[in-house]
């Protein structure tokens, strides 16, 4: 057995982190886009166990990292085929992930879901205190979604009065976004503007000022700009 030295040795452990950084990001990858708050039960277990088997190859160098990579990926399979089978069965959905509930009906807590639920009315109103509401009164309803976020209707009266219900006829308000970043031209929001970047030198020509001049350059499709240049130039 080939005794490796401590230069060899935080080699070959870098190349191991390395290779199991991309190996993990790819799994997580592969799974979707979902932040922890939004995971279903499944999905949470499995990063769980990925992220725990990718440790084990990095804390202990003598174990075989085929194997870790090959059990991150059996999860990964595991995960897609849970997936699928989830999208075509209201029920295997039902067993894995569990259902919403309804807390709160007409201003009344349901107790008996509060119960099941293992819910606390302090934790109920915390909850709807993130959201703005402070009167369970004024809820038509509360339902618990299945990654445990709370969905709040609040009855007619208590809603807050929007530009439709007041019938009132405002100007667009263009949405400004970033075409320049530390010099570099940002082509997704040339063309989500409909600008080009024949027109976005026209702009920046009369000022004496190149792309590669600019920190910060924010645009809307009124052509109204703001301009920051390095340095801290406006």
């Amino acid at each position: 057995m080939q005794i490796l030295t401590n230069g060899d040795l935080m080699i070959y452990t870098v190349i191991r982190t390395i290779i199991l950084y991309v190996v993990v990001t790819v799994a997580i990858r592969l799974m979707g886009k979902r932040q922890i708050g939004d995971m279903q039960p499944n999905e949470l277990v499995i990063t769980l166990l990925i992220s725990e088997i990718a440790a084990i190859p990095l804390q202990d160098t003598e174990q075989p990292m085929a194997i870790g990579i090959i059990a991150i990926f059996v999860l990964v399979f595991l995960e897609i085929v849970i997936s699928v089978l989830s999208l075509k069965s209201f029920y295997v959905r039902k067993i894995l992930n569990g259902k919403s509930v309804v807390v709160i009906k007409n201003g009344v807590i349901d107790q008996k879901a509060m119960q099941n639920l293992r819910m606390t009315v302090i934790d109920l109103i915390e909850q709807l205190r993130a959201q703005d509401v402070f009167n369970i009164e004024d809820v038509a309803f509360a339902v618990l979604e299945v990654n445990g976020g709370l969905s709040v209707l609040l009855k007619k009266d208590a809603q807050p009065v929007s530009v439709k219900d007041a019938q009132l006829k405002l100007p667009d308000d263009p949405l400004p976004l970033p075409v320049i970043s530390d010099g570099k031209i940002i082509y997704d929001s040339l063309k989500a503007l409909e600008y080009t970047p024949q027109k976005l030198h026209k702009i920046l020509k009369p000022k004496h000022i190149k792309s590669n001049d600019v920190f910060l350059m924010m645009l809307d499709r009124d052509g109204n700009y703001s301009i920051t240049k390095k340095g801290g130039e406006v």
